[in-house]
């Protein structure tokens, strides 16, 4: 045969062990281990065809060099010979030899082969034998390097029936080799005498196996299967996790996911504890065309509750349990609902024992309503707020010095409505929105706050109350020739508010059940940004100064404030217009805001800024002056004509390095009313960060003595992968070390370690809690763990 003929043979039967690159497809992805895992149900499962995933493009041209091509028409054999390279489609082969043999159907390569698929992935053999359908086929010495960082190798492997692949003497590993030394052992891997994957039932199975660290076989492995490394859901166990707490005692953590359908799932945890039995969870999960919810259920029956103190909700029953569901649909692209609701036998289950998601001190029930379009948008909730506490409901006498129970005192929000329109385009050179909030509020136990005996706080009140709030504000921005910023600002608004209340608090029976407050504000901003350039630094400094015109608050602390509580005066709250935090309370009163803003950036890395200023009431009411019943306004800074000072600063370097200090200082004497100071840096060895902070004596706000607290964290990396860490916060005026946390921890690029010591005290009490955590995990196989 001619060697042009030659050619087209080789052309014709080397395209298909091109398009054969398949064959990284098949070695490559099967080495990816990883045990059962919950993920999100939208994900679709491979096909049953095992590598039928692989496609190329048939309009691909193929490349093939060598240094000699051979055609034996006797044994029907093409051979090519001498540095074989075959490119296809973005894949390379490259080889010593490539023999196709036209009777047997079967292709080998042989001598140092190596395949590149396109992805990135990268198999060493040998030889390699297939037949020319890639459907059975034989290789000897493979290593697989995939582009996730996981490897693979076999003293040989075969696949057959175009489904089955079983690795002979396997072993798998996701760590590296060490760069100095790569005879040196990895740092874990599983050996096995055989490992089979199997295409059509999406499994992988080891037998005969053991599982090794540092070159040192830990335990043996006899025979156990995990899901498929292309599948994402497959039904299987999940690795366990333990946990240690001192009223539950030890315990294991067992969960098993079962893949009933593309779109749903129930994944069901049981967890054992040597102190109060067994706690069964189950989760529900569905994914919709247009959205998603699950269904949480948990419950147990306490085996010892007297390990809870006896005053506390935990000790009080035997079957606890909990049901909790979230869901988020669209129902086009600007409108969306959804809801995250909890209800339990108790208001302590889920924080004490940590079911995930649901343990935070306090919980908030939830069902939502949403609309945006552009810069407008409507925010429509239901609200019932909760709060997890071990404190009994029963009523305390508050002549004594039991804490109060919360959870009872906390209101239902039916609803609460928030709606903001911008006018497009502009009115008269400026910008006109119009705001509105609606909100309704129903409480079965009055939030009474008692001292030295005496009804002194009413942060809630009993009974039912709504208010309608629409406010609609309009400011134009000036710059003139002299680089002066100055903003105009008109505002007007008005509430509608109807109490239904039966409750005695001091003078809440002088409250209307209907009233309407009606503000209007005149106010002018004016700014002179000046900027300052050298060689080493650039600095802006900013002389800002606002006044702000309006008459007088209407029915001043005499209506109910629930949302308006937690106003903070500092630097950052300054230039507001209105300092109160919600809409139950409004400034009123003529009132004028100086200040001084600063930034600056250093030539070498450094940038600063800050702010500093004071307020002052002009004229007419001083709303702060006006202590409601939730004490908001008393001591804040801001009753008298003159606020206090507020500043604020903050230093950065490129290093990692940053301070930051902000305060409230007396008008009179400069004594510090309220101030944090905070240090950080942040680097690859240490990470380390340091926070005090103080509180004046608010005795007007409940609050008779001084508080102080400093905050510690540090992290310090040793040996690269290396670190320990550690944390605590110390309460300077009960002397408590309210809490603190140890741990050890190492880190590298297929395995994670840590562990921990917490233990918590509240302060000035003498109990404490202790809890122990770890976590062990090994990438692309799972964790180990503890989840308190």
């Amino acid at each position: 045969m001619g060697l042009s003929s030659s050619r087209t043979v080789v052309s014709e039967y080397f395209t298909r062990l091109a398009r054969g690159t398949a064959l990284a497809c098949i070695f490559s992805t099967s080495v990816i281990i990883s045990m059962s895992s919950v993920a999100y149900s939208q994900e679709a499962a491979p096909s049953d065809d095992f590598g039928s995933q692989y496609q190329t493009n048939p309009d691909a041209k193929m490349l093939l060099q060598a240094d000699n091509l051979i055609v034996d028409r006797d044994q029907n054999t093409v051979t090519a010979a001498g540095n074989v390279q075959i490119e296809y489609d973005g894949n390379r082969l490259v080889a010593r030899q490539v023999v196709y043999n036209q009777k047997t159907k079967r292709m080998v390569a042989k001598g140092n082969v190596e395949i590149v698929e396109k992805d990135g992935n990268r198999i060493y053999s040998d030889e390699i034998d297939v037949t020319d359908d890639f459907r059975d086929g034989f290789v000897n010495g493979l290593r697989v390097e995939t582009v996730d960082d996981t490897r693979f190798a076999a003293e040989s492997a075969e696949r057959s029936l175009g489904e089955i692949t079983t690795f002979n003497n396997g072993v798998y590993t996701a760590c590296r080799a060490c760069e100095k030394d790569p005879s040196k052992p990895v740092l874990w891997q599983v050996k096995a005498k055989k490992i089979i994957w199997n295409g059509t039932k999406k499994t992988v199975r080891f037998e005969g196996g053991r599982f090794e660290m540092f070159g040192k076989s830990l335990f043996a492995l006899p025979a156990f299967e995990i899901a498929d490394p292309t599948i994402k859901r497959k039904s299987g166990f999940l690795f366990p996790s333990f946990l240690y707490k001192d009223e539950l005692g030890f315990g294991m953590r067992v969960g098993y996911f079962w893949n009933l359908a593309p779109n749903y799932d129930i994944t069901t945890y049981g967890t054992g504890l040597t102190k109060q039995g067994f706690l069964s969870e189950t989760e529900w999960r569905h994914r919709l065309e247009n959205g998603s919810y699950n269904i949480r259920v948990a419950g147990i029956y306490q085996a010892k509750p007297g390990e809870f103190g006896s005053a506390t909700v935990d000790a009080q029953e035997r079957f606890r349990g909990m049901v909790a569901s979230k869901g988020d649909f669209k129902i086009n692209p600007r409108w969306s609902f959804g809801w995250d609701v909890i209800a339990q036998t108790d208001k302590n289950f889920s924080r004490t024992y940590k079911i995930g998601g649901y343990s935070n001190e306090s919980l908030t029930s939830n069902v939502y309503l949403r609309g945006i379009s552009g810069r407008n948008h409507l925010d429509i909730n239901l609200y019932k707020f909760k709060v997890q506490e071990d404190v009994l409901n029963d009523i305390v006498n508050p002549n004594t010095n039991s804490p109060y129970a919360v959870d009872s005192k906390q209101p239902w929000v039916l609803p609460s409505v928030d709606y903001l329109y911008t006018v497009p385009g502009s009115v008269y050179g400026g910008e006109l929105t119009i705001t509105s909030n609606l909100q309704g509020i129903y409480r079965e136990t009055s939030d009474t706050i008692y001292q030295n005996g005496a009804a002194r706080f009413l942060n809630g009140m009993k009974g039912t109350s709504a208010r309608l709030t629409t406010e609609a504000e309009w400011k134009r921005t000036f710059i003139t020739e002299q680089g002066l910023v100055i903003t105009p600002l008109l505002a007007l608004r008005g509430d509608a508010i109807g109490i239904s209340t039966n409750d005695t608090f001091g003078t809440v029976n002088e409250i209307r059940s209907q009233a309407f407050r009606g503000m209007a504000t005149a106010g002018l901003e004016v700014r002179w940004p000046i900027l300052f350039s050298s060689t080493s630094m650039t600095q802006v400094l900013e002389p800002t100064a606002q006044i702000f015109v309006r008459n007088d608050e209407p029915y001043a602390g005499r209506l109910p404030n629930e949302d308006a509580q937690s106003f903070v005066f500092d630097a950052t709250s300054l230039f507001q217009r209105d300092k109160f935090s919600g809409y139950d309370r409004v400034e009123g009163g003529t009132r004028a805001n100086l200040g001084l803003r600063y930034s600056g950036n250093m030539n070498n890395g450094w940038s600063i800024h800050g702010l500093a200023g004071q307020s002052f009431q002009l004229g007419g009411l001083n709303s702060f002056a006006e202590s409601d019943f939730a004490g908001a306004g008393a001591d804040s800074g801001l009753e008298g004509k003159r606020s206090d000072y507020v500043a604020m600063l903050g230093m950065s370097n490129n290093s990692g390095l940053a301070f930051a200090a902000r305060g409230r200082f007396d008008k009179d004497n400069f004594e510090v009313k309220r101030g944090e100071v905070e240090a950080s840096h942040s680097g690859q060895i240490v990470q380390a960060s340091v926070k005090y902070a103080y509180i004046a004596k608010q005795p007007d706000y409940g609050y008779a003595n001084d508080r102080q607290e400093v905050s510690l964290s540090a992290s310090t990396r040793f040996k690269e992968n290396w670190r320990v860490f550690g944390s605590g916060t110390y309460d300077i005026v009960s002397e408590t070390l309210v809490r603190a946390q140890s741990g050890l921890a190492y880190d590298d690029e297929c395995f994670t370690y840590s562990m921990a010591y917490i233990q918590t005290r509240s302060p000035g009490q003498d109990k404490i809690s202790h809890s122990v955590g770890f976590n062990i995990s090994f990438r692309t196989l799972g964790d180990l763990g503890s989840s308190f």
